[in-house]
């Protein structure tokens, strides 16, 4: 049984694949309440979580491979920021440098896309509920 939660959460997507993206928002939505907040490249990112006009997102979900500023440049920015918004990497890619320099980056978690549509709607709901249900957050 899926709990909705007291306040929709704030979600910021920073992926470039569409289909990917779309993917992603429907395992959100199908969890219940989510303010999902999409951008297709890094340096949009990077604009939207500067901007103090914009809602803090409660949890980032971030692509590796994107054009102008990747992920991998846009977590290194956002760590050293000390941001403490939890970032998931969500990518493609299981190179063993990618895995590690995304959590020497300081990255809460690395997930690979799965090739399965019902595993990757599995994973990004897996991430969903640890990251927004089960973990204690800083109050805003």
């Amino acid at each position: 049984m899926i709990i909705a939660p007291a306040r929709p959460y704030d979600v910021l997507l920073i992926e470039d694949d569409e289909a990917d993206a779309l993917l992603i928002e429907d395992a959100l939505l199908a969890r219940g309440a989510r303010n999902l907040v999409q951008v297709h490249e890094g340096v949009a990112g990077l604009a939207y979580l500067r901007d103090p006009s914009r809602s803090r997102p409660d949890l980032i979900v971030l692509d590796l491979n994107m054009p102008r500023m990747n992920g991998r440049e846009l977590l290194a920015v956002i760590k050293e920021d000390r941001d403490t918004i939890p970032v998931v990497v969500l990518t493609t890619s299981s190179a063993p440098d990618d895995v590690a320099g995304a959590y020497q980056h300081y990255a809460n978690a690395y997930v690979t896309k799965p090739v399965n549509l019902d595993d990757f709607e599995r994973a990004v709901q897996s991430i969903d509920a640890f990251y927004l249900e089960t973990v204690t957050r800083l109050p805003r």
